[in-house]
């Protein structure tokens, strides 16, 4: 089951007692401006959670599954997360325990 904007807003709101709309306008600002700086290229590092970082792939050669024709694929940026160090232990301890 996925985490979602709504599930967030209201558990912000559970825990701080704000109202569900200032929660919710947090949340879009926080998401406005991790996006804007993938926009410019930059790196997004939140301590203890792990680092957003925008990646250039190059063209390169496909399939399509549906008729098993080879395309090419066009150059495109991407978004890729890694993981902090403090979030991994945490996650693996869990499936530990």
């Amino acid at each position: 089951m996925a985490l979602t904007k709504a599930q967030i807003v209201e558990e912000i709101h559970n825990q701080l007692g704000l109202p569900a709309k200032q929660c919710a306008t947090m949340v879009e600002d926080l998401l406005e401006i991790i996006k804007s700086s993938l926009e410019n290229g930059d790196d997004v590092l939140i301590s203890g959670f792990g680092k957003f970082r925008v990646r250039d792939k190059s063209q390169r050669r496909g399939r399509n599954p549906a008729t098993g024709d080879s395309i090419i694929l066009d150059a495109r940026k991407v978004v890729t997360f890694t993981c902090s160090g403090v979030l991994r232990d945490r996650i693996n301890s869990n499936e530990k325990g």
